[in-house]
């Protein structure tokens, strides 16, 4: 994929010299500096851990949903 970057003129320098010093392209040389550092993040994020809660509260009542009466009183209740 072809795009642009606006980068600082000495780091674009130092990076062109590194490249040649390595006998590689810029484009070769700014792709193995972007994998390296996103690996290194990706390493050094510690692993998602679900964290749950535990909220105490009322047993709901023993109603017989058949019984449409002992249901309406259960939902009468303030």
């Amino acid at each position: 994929m072809k795009t642009t970057l606006n980068l600082n003129d000495q780091l674009l320098k130092r990076a062109k010299n590194e490249a040649a010093r390595t006998g590689a392209t810029l484009t070769g040389f700014v792709e193995t500096a972007l994998r390296e550092k996103l690996m290194n993040d990706d390493r050094q994020r510690s692993p998602f851990t679900l964290e749950l809660k535990t909220v105490r509260g009322h047993a709901p009542p023993n109603v017989d949903i058949a019984d449409r009466e002992a249901l309406y009183d259960v939902l009468d209740r303030p």
